[in-house]
């Protein structure tokens, strides 16, 4: 006997192997690809900016939503002979926010600079390490 339980947000819905047994009679609806919720990559077919995408890792709708989209959008629509030469302001004005929220947007150099530490304490074998330690004590 199947039955549906409501918690909270979430519907649990009960089914028995009887129910799992006959076909389906959902019927599947043509994707519209004029569909401005549907995901369609970052370059919607009319050419616009999709700021949906999951591809843009939520940076539209975060603290420097607007700043990120008005770099983005001035790269994208650039026509200088070096895209995007002409969106420095922008992208200044992105950075300068970012920079105000390190914990939700790292500095690159930061990140490397602590892997590259690790990394080269990783390659220092411990026996030449102590080997030098020896000599200079000699």
């Amino acid at each position: 006997m199947s039955y549906c339980r409501q918690e909270g947000k979430d519907k649990i819905i009960f089914v028995t192997k009887e129910d799992h047994e006959t076909p389906s009679s959902a019927e599947l609806v043509a994707d519209d690809p004029d569909d401005p919720y549907e995901e369609q990559g970052l370059i919607l077919p009319n050419g616009d900016i999709n700021w949906n995408c999951p591809c843009l890792g939520g940076m539209a709708s975060g603290p420097c939503g607007e700043q990120f989209k008005s770099a983005f959008s001035c790269f994208h629509y650039s026509t200088e002979e070096i895209k995007g030469s002409d969106c420095v302001d922008q992208f200044r004005a992105m950075q300068e926010c970012m920079q105000k929220y390190p914990d939700l947007y790292p500095q690159e150099d930061e990140n490397e600079e602590k892997e590259k530490s690790s990394k080269d304490l990783e390659d220092t074998p411990v026996e030449a390490s102590f080997a030098k330690e020896e000599k200079g004590s000699s």
